[in-house]
């Protein structure tokens, strides 16, 4: 099992932000390490790893169905940061096929094997296969808030209204 390093940080002119370290483990060596595909790419491609686990070679997704694609490593992301999975536009707009609980969150004390649930939206099966780019992961800071309970809160304009009440 190879260990790796993702060096999440700016790159360019373009980009701001922090910069940390993400050390990443082959669970497979079959496995793609992610990676910026451009400088200013704000997430990291991730790959399936197939076959593995129950999966053989590909993974077809009905219309309406949910997969659980294996990755094939596992990440140490540090502590004060967590990984944001989201979809691949293309892959949304072209096949319909997303991350149901998008972003899906890996939180810094995690060390399993990471997969990516997809769900298949659209009106044909989808097939994906060994290496195929399923969804990117965003390295995010996290902060973490007090909850402190009041006997009331402040008025606003908006007030309680949600769901609809800005209008269109």
């Amino acid at each position: 099992m190879k260990e790796s390093t993702i060096e999440a940080k700016p790159t360019g002119t373009t980009c701001l932000g922090a910069h940390t370290t993400v050390r990443v483990l082959r669970l497979d060596p079959n496995a793609g390490v992610p990676e910026y595909k451009t400088g200013g790419a704000a997430g990291m491609d991730l790959a399936a790893c197939l076959p593995r686990h129950e999966h053989g070679e590909s993974i077809t997704i009905d219309p309406g169905a949910i997969a659980k694609v294996p990755l094939g490593f596992a990440v140490a992301i540090p502590s004060g940061f967590e990984g944001q999975v989201r979809p691949r536009s293309g892959l949304s707009t072209k096949h319909g096929v997303t991350v149901p609980n998008a972003p899906g969150t890996v939180d810094s004390d995690y060390r399993g094997e990471m997969f990516v649930a997809l769900i298949n939206l659209g009106r044909d099966a989808h097939t994906v296969r060994h290496g195929d780019r399923i969804a990117q992961l965003v390295i995010a800071p996290v902060t973490h808030a007090e909850m402190v309970e009041v006997a009331s809160l402040d008025d606003t304009e908006r007030g309680s209204g949600g769901f609809g009440s800005t209008g269109r």
